[in-house]
């Protein structure tokens, strides 16, 4: 997917630096993605939730960008692959300082048990 493409509005900030769903219900998470469409932040399929596969099909939002520190890969919901998309609005990731997984205190000691 370029620029211009359906499900891509380069110009939208990020919803914030951690999953908005996961931050609303005192969840956490492991990794994070951007919604390249609405700039919704959620927790990766590998977090207890998947909220930004939730929020992917319950939108109709089909790309997102890792939102991890030094990855600027793109997943295509529709395609079910890795795709390509446009530079998006700053900030592309998380804060390097923020834990992972996170938010720092509401992650449980046997977290490993609990992922995906």
């Amino acid at each position: 997917m370029t620029q211009g493409q359906r499900g891509v509005d380069p110009s939208v900030p990020p919803s914030g630096t951690g999953c908005l769903e996961c931050l609303a219900s005192d969840g956490w998470w492991v990794h994070l993605r951007r919604c390249a469409q609405c700039g919704h932040v959620g927790c990766c399929d590998t977090s207890p939730s998947q909220h930004a596969t939730g929020h992917a099909h319950a939108t109709q939002h089909p790309l997102v960008q890792s939102f991890e520190p030094g990855e600027e890969w793109f997943y295509d919901y529709d395609a079910g692959a890795f795709a390509y998309g446009p530079a998006l609005e700053p900030p592309t990731s998380r804060p390097e300082s923020q834990p992972v997984p996170g938010p720092d205190g509401r992650v449980p000691a046997n977290w490993q048990d609990l992922i995906h």
